[in-house]
């Protein structure tokens, strides 16, 4: 009995770069159900009444990625990402317009624990560690993307090694860094930079 092969996202990518009829909405096809995870573990941080369906998001997502025909994915850990930061941006823009419309009422919140095995941390308003990333971002970028491909996009600490082309063991290290450097901005305190 043959095993079924995991789908070919990265050669899928390369026909979609090629310009081959009909590679995106393949590609699309093929990686909805890690597309479908992605969403689903963005909307489990959410509260438990909110109006955004996980279909919503990956379609909203689907429709931004068809609009980034520029974009040249490498591999189905940098698309992956690409899509969790298109996710995120989504996510984002929906807290903004419901913190506008509610006018006051906080956003909604999740924990930073990516899959870790540790004490449950206290609530992170998404907005609030939207601002955290990008002033993380000005401050060092790799640790800055670290963060969204793993907590938001959901990958391993290989698949981010791959899709940023460095060794795991810097991954690693520099998402401590990063976990650490969030915490305390979140918490009030000063980070180091």
């Amino acid at each position: 009995m043959a095993s079924a092969l995991p789908p070919d996202i990265t050669g899928l990518l390369e026909a979609w770069k090629q310009g081959e009829n009909g590679a995106f909405d393949h590609l699309v096809e093929v990686a909805y159900p890690e597309l479908h995870r992605i969403a689903l573990r963005f909307l489990q941080r959410e509260r438990s009444e909110h109006t955004l369906q996980c279909t919503a998001l990956i379609h909203e997502a689907y429709l931004r990625l068809v609009q980034a025909p520029g974009q040249k994915w490498e591999n189905r850990a940098h698309f992956f990402g690409f899509a969790a930061r298109l996710m995120r941006g989504i996510l984002v823009d929906y807290a903004r317009a419901s913190k506008a419309e509610k006018r006051g009422r906080g956003a909604e919140a999740i924990t930073l624990t990516a899959g870790a095995a540790s004490v449950p941390e206290p609530p992170i308003d998404l907005l609030d560690l939207n601002t955290a990333l990008d002033e993380l971002h000005g401050i060092d970028p790799l640790q800055s993307q670290i963060v969204e491909l793993r907590y938001f996009g959901g990958l391993t600490i290989e698949e981010t090694a791959e899709a940023l082309a460095v060794s795991a063991s810097t991954v690693y290290r520099e998402w401590i860094l990063a976990k650490t450097w969030i915490r305390r901005r979140l918490s009030g305190g000063k980070p180091r930079q």
